[in-house]
Protein backbone atom coordinates (compact mmCIF):
# COMPACT_ATOMS: atom_id res chain seq x y z
CA UNK A 1 0.00 0.00 0.00
CA UNK A 2 1.30 3.50 -0.81
CA UNK A 3 2.33 5.72 2.08
CA UNK A 4 -0.26 8.28 3.21
CA UNK A 5 1.84 11.07 1.69
CA UNK A 6 1.05 9.67 -1.75
CA UNK A 7 -2.42 8.26 -1.13
CA UNK A 8 -4.28 10.77 1.08
CA UNK A 9 -5.50 13.66 -1.11
CA UNK A 10 -4.83 16.40 1.45
CA UNK A 11 -1.22 15.25 1.83
CA UNK A 12 -0.72 14.61 -1.88
CA UNK A 13 -1.60 18.25 -2.46
CA UNK A 14 1.44 19.24 -0.39
CA UNK A 15 3.96 17.08 -2.19
CA UNK A 16 4.80 19.31 -5.13
CA UNK A 17 4.90 22.62 -3.20
CA UNK A 18 7.19 21.10 -0.56
CA UNK A 19 9.40 19.31 -3.11
CA UNK A 20 9.69 22.20 -5.56
CA UNK A 21 13.46 21.89 -5.84
CA UNK A 22 14.23 18.73 -7.84
CA UNK A 23 17.66 19.20 -9.47
CA UNK A 24 17.92 15.43 -9.88
CA UNK A 25 15.23 15.42 -12.55
CA UNK A 26 17.30 17.39 -15.03
CA UNK A 27 20.10 14.87 -14.56
CA UNK A 28 17.74 12.04 -15.46
CA UNK A 29 16.30 14.06 -18.33
CA UNK A 30 19.81 14.45 -19.73
CA UNK A 31 20.05 10.67 -19.91
CA UNK A 32 17.27 10.69 -22.48
CA UNK A 33 19.65 12.37 -24.91
CA UNK A 34 22.68 10.44 -23.68
CA UNK A 35 21.05 7.08 -24.40
CA UNK A 36 18.98 8.24 -27.37
CA UNK A 37 15.74 7.11 -25.72
CA UNK A 38 12.46 8.02 -27.37
CA UNK A 39 10.20 5.92 -25.15
CA UNK A 40 10.53 6.06 -21.36
CA UNK A 41 8.91 4.24 -18.45
CA UNK A 42 8.76 6.21 -15.18
CA UNK A 43 8.29 3.63 -12.40
CA UNK A 44 6.80 5.19 -9.26
CA UNK A 45 5.99 8.39 -11.13
CA UNK A 46 4.08 9.90 -8.18
CA UNK A 47 2.52 13.24 -9.05
CA UNK A 48 4.02 13.10 -12.52
CA UNK A 49 6.53 15.96 -12.45
CA UNK A 50 9.24 14.03 -14.29
CA UNK A 51 6.88 12.32 -16.73
CA UNK A 52 5.33 15.64 -17.74
CA UNK A 53 8.76 17.23 -18.07
CA UNK A 54 9.81 14.55 -20.53
CA UNK A 55 6.53 14.66 -22.42
CA UNK A 56 6.88 18.43 -22.86
CA UNK A 57 10.18 17.75 -24.64
CA UNK A 58 8.67 15.28 -27.05
CA UNK A 59 9.47 12.00 -25.30
CA UNK A 60 6.88 9.23 -25.32
CA UNK A 61 6.29 8.48 -21.62
CA UNK A 62 4.46 5.88 -19.55
CA UNK A 63 4.06 6.78 -15.88
CA UNK A 64 3.12 4.00 -13.45
CA UNK A 65 2.27 4.39 -9.77
CA UNK A 66 0.06 2.46 -7.30
CA UNK A 67 -1.26 5.64 -5.63
CA UNK A 68 -4.42 6.78 -7.37
CA UNK A 69 -4.47 10.10 -5.50
CA UNK A 70 -1.00 10.96 -6.83
CA UNK A 71 -2.03 10.10 -10.37
CA UNK A 72 -5.06 12.38 -10.04
CA UNK A 73 -2.68 15.26 -9.41
CA UNK A 74 -0.46 14.13 -12.25
CA UNK A 75 -3.30 14.04 -14.76
CA UNK A 76 -4.10 17.71 -14.13
CA UNK A 77 -0.62 19.02 -14.92
CA UNK A 78 0.27 20.79 -18.16
CA UNK A 79 1.27 18.22 -20.76
CA UNK A 80 -0.29 15.34 -18.82
CA UNK A 81 -2.44 14.43 -21.80
CA UNK A 82 0.72 13.35 -23.61
CA UNK A 83 1.60 10.81 -20.90
CA UNK A 84 0.14 7.33 -20.63
CA UNK A 85 -0.76 6.91 -16.96
CA UNK A 86 -1.03 3.46 -15.39
CA UNK A 87 -2.31 2.86 -11.87
CA UNK A 88 -0.33 -0.10 -10.60
CA UNK A 89 3.28 -1.17 -10.44
CA UNK A 90 5.94 -2.74 -12.62
CA UNK A 91 4.36 -6.17 -12.21
CA UNK A 92 1.08 -5.07 -13.80
CA UNK A 93 2.28 -3.12 -16.81
CA UNK A 94 0.65 -3.38 -20.21
CA UNK A 95 2.82 -4.70 -23.02
CA UNK A 96 5.58 -2.15 -23.57
CA UNK A 97 8.84 -1.74 -25.45
CA UNK A 98 10.61 1.26 -23.90
CA UNK A 99 14.21 2.27 -24.37
CA UNK A 100 14.73 3.61 -20.86
CA UNK A 101 13.09 2.79 -17.54
CA UNK A 102 13.81 4.98 -14.52
CA UNK A 103 13.17 5.05 -10.79
CA UNK A 104 13.94 8.43 -9.24
CA UNK A 105 13.88 9.45 -5.59
CA UNK A 106 13.35 6.68 -3.04
CA UNK A 107 11.35 4.39 -5.31
CA UNK A 108 13.88 1.55 -5.43
CA UNK A 109 14.02 1.46 -1.63
CA UNK A 110 10.29 1.01 -1.00
CA UNK A 111 10.53 -2.66 -2.02
CA UNK A 112 11.51 -3.99 1.38
CA UNK A 113 10.87 -7.66 0.58
CA UNK A 114 13.27 -9.47 -1.74
CA UNK A 115 10.34 -11.05 -3.57
CA UNK A 116 8.81 -7.66 -4.37
CA UNK A 117 12.12 -6.25 -5.56
CA UNK A 118 12.73 -9.30 -7.77
CA UNK A 119 9.22 -9.06 -9.23
CA UNK A 120 9.74 -5.37 -9.95
CA UNK A 121 13.02 -6.03 -11.74
CA UNK A 122 11.34 -8.74 -13.79
CA UNK A 123 8.52 -6.38 -14.75
CA UNK A 124 10.96 -3.67 -15.79
CA UNK A 125 13.03 -6.12 -17.81
CA UNK A 126 9.97 -7.28 -19.74
CA UNK A 127 9.07 -3.67 -20.56
CA UNK A 128 12.49 -2.87 -22.06
CA UNK A 129 13.13 -3.07 -25.77
CA UNK A 130 16.35 -4.77 -26.93
CA UNK A 131 19.23 -2.44 -26.16
CA UNK A 132 17.21 -0.58 -23.52
CA UNK A 133 18.48 0.57 -20.15
CA UNK A 134 17.20 0.66 -16.59
CA UNK A 135 18.44 3.47 -14.32
CA UNK A 136 17.65 3.90 -10.64
CA UNK A 137 19.11 5.48 -7.54
CA UNK A 138 19.41 4.27 -3.97
CA UNK A 139 21.09 5.66 -0.87
CA UNK A 140 24.43 4.26 0.27
CA UNK A 141 23.69 2.60 3.64
CA UNK A 142 27.19 3.35 4.88
CA UNK A 143 26.34 7.06 4.90
CA UNK A 144 23.41 6.50 7.32
CA UNK A 145 21.17 9.22 5.93
CA UNK A 146 18.58 8.45 8.60
CA UNK A 147 20.72 10.09 11.28
CA UNK A 148 19.50 13.43 9.95
CA UNK A 149 15.82 12.46 9.98
CA UNK A 150 14.79 14.32 13.11
CA UNK A 151 12.59 17.31 13.87
CA UNK A 152 15.48 19.68 14.53
CA UNK A 153 17.15 19.08 11.17
CA UNK A 154 14.01 18.76 9.02
CA UNK A 155 11.55 21.28 10.50
CA UNK A 156 9.99 23.53 7.88
CA UNK A 157 7.16 26.05 7.60
CA UNK A 158 5.65 26.73 4.18
CA UNK A 159 2.87 29.08 3.14
CA UNK A 160 1.18 27.17 0.35
CA UNK A 161 -1.31 28.97 -1.93
CA UNK A 162 -4.83 27.75 -1.32
CA UNK A 163 -3.75 25.79 1.73
CA UNK A 164 -2.11 28.21 4.13
CA UNK A 165 0.83 27.69 6.44
CA UNK A 166 1.87 24.08 6.92
CA UNK A 167 4.46 23.06 9.49
CA UNK A 168 6.20 19.79 8.69
CA UNK A 169 9.09 17.65 9.83
CA UNK A 170 10.43 14.08 9.83
CA UNK A 171 11.28 11.81 12.74
CA UNK A 172 13.14 8.52 12.80
CA UNK A 173 11.03 5.74 14.33
CA UNK A 174 13.11 2.57 13.99
CA UNK A 175 16.21 1.06 12.45
CA UNK A 176 16.10 -2.73 12.19
CA UNK A 177 18.93 -4.07 10.12
CA UNK A 178 18.46 -2.67 6.62
CA UNK A 179 14.94 -1.40 7.32
CA UNK A 180 14.54 2.23 8.34
CA UNK A 181 11.13 3.54 9.39
CA UNK A 182 10.35 7.21 9.79
CA UNK A 183 7.33 9.48 10.15
CA UNK A 184 6.50 12.72 8.39
CA UNK A 185 4.21 15.06 10.32
CA UNK A 186 2.13 17.87 8.79
CA UNK A 187 0.29 20.49 10.85
CA UNK A 188 -2.21 22.69 9.00
CA UNK A 189 -2.47 26.15 10.54
CA UNK A 190 -5.84 26.79 8.86
CA UNK A 191 -7.72 24.27 11.00
CA UNK A 192 -5.09 22.79 13.30
CA UNK A 193 -5.30 19.37 11.68
CA UNK A 194 -2.29 17.10 12.12
CA UNK A 195 -1.67 14.33 9.59
CA UNK A 196 1.18 11.85 9.54
CA UNK A 197 2.70 9.52 6.97
CA UNK A 198 4.91 6.60 7.97
CA UNK A 199 7.46 5.13 5.55
CA UNK A 200 9.84 2.20 5.62
CA UNK A 201 12.82 2.07 3.27
CA UNK A 202 15.32 -0.72 2.74
CA UNK A 203 18.98 0.23 2.51
CA UNK A 204 20.53 -2.56 0.44
CA UNK A 205 24.29 -2.65 -0.02
CA UNK A 206 25.83 -2.12 -3.44
CA UNK A 207 26.91 -5.76 -3.50
CA UNK A 208 23.38 -7.00 -2.76
CA UNK A 209 21.93 -4.79 -5.46
CA UNK A 210 24.45 -6.01 -8.01
CA UNK A 211 23.63 -9.62 -7.13
CA UNK A 212 19.88 -9.04 -7.36
CA UNK A 213 20.31 -7.36 -10.74
CA UNK A 214 22.40 -10.24 -12.06
CA UNK A 215 19.81 -12.73 -10.85
CA UNK A 216 17.10 -10.74 -12.65
CA UNK A 217 19.09 -10.73 -15.88
CA UNK A 218 20.62 -7.25 -15.78
CA UNK A 219 24.21 -6.23 -16.39
CA UNK A 220 25.51 -3.25 -14.40
CA UNK A 221 27.03 -0.92 -16.99
CA UNK A 222 28.21 1.61 -14.40
CA UNK A 223 27.41 3.06 -11.00
CA UNK A 224 27.40 6.84 -10.91
CA UNK A 225 27.31 9.39 -8.13
CA UNK A 226 24.12 11.37 -7.55
CA UNK A 227 24.80 15.01 -8.51
CA UNK A 228 22.18 16.34 -6.11
CA UNK A 229 23.48 14.23 -3.20
CA UNK A 230 27.18 13.72 -3.95
CA UNK A 231 28.73 10.84 -2.09
CA UNK A 232 25.41 9.76 -0.58
CA UNK A 233 23.77 7.67 -3.29
CA UNK A 234 24.41 5.15 -6.01
CA UNK A 235 22.93 5.69 -9.46
CA UNK A 236 22.84 2.33 -11.21
CA UNK A 237 22.90 2.28 -15.01
CA UNK A 238 21.98 -1.22 -16.16
CA UNK A 239 20.93 -3.09 -19.27
CA UNK A 240 19.19 -6.42 -19.75
CA UNK A 241 21.36 -9.39 -20.59
CA UNK A 242 20.16 -10.80 -23.88
CA UNK A 243 20.09 -14.57 -24.18
CA UNK A 244 22.33 -14.39 -27.22
CA UNK A 245 25.04 -12.58 -25.25
CA UNK A 246 25.73 -15.34 -22.74
CA UNK A 247 23.75 -18.30 -24.01
CA UNK A 248 20.58 -19.77 -22.58
CA UNK A 249 22.45 -21.71 -19.89
CA UNK A 250 24.23 -18.60 -18.68
CA UNK A 251 21.01 -16.65 -18.26
CA UNK A 252 19.42 -19.54 -16.41
CA UNK A 253 22.44 -19.74 -14.12
CA UNK A 254 22.26 -15.99 -13.50
CA UNK A 255 18.64 -16.39 -12.48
Amino acid sequence: MPDALFAVPRLVGLYDPLEAERPDLEVYAAMIDEFGARRVLDVGCGTGTFACLLASRGTEVVGVDPAGASLEVARKKPGAERVRWVEGDATSLPELQVELAVMTGNVAQVFVEDEDWAATLDGVRRALAPGGRFVFETRDPERKAWLGWNREDTYNEADIPGVGVVRNWSELLDVSGQLVTFRRTYVFESDGATLTSDSTLRFRTREELEQSLATAGFAVDEVRDAPDRPGLEFVFVTSPIEVGEVGVQGVQEAR
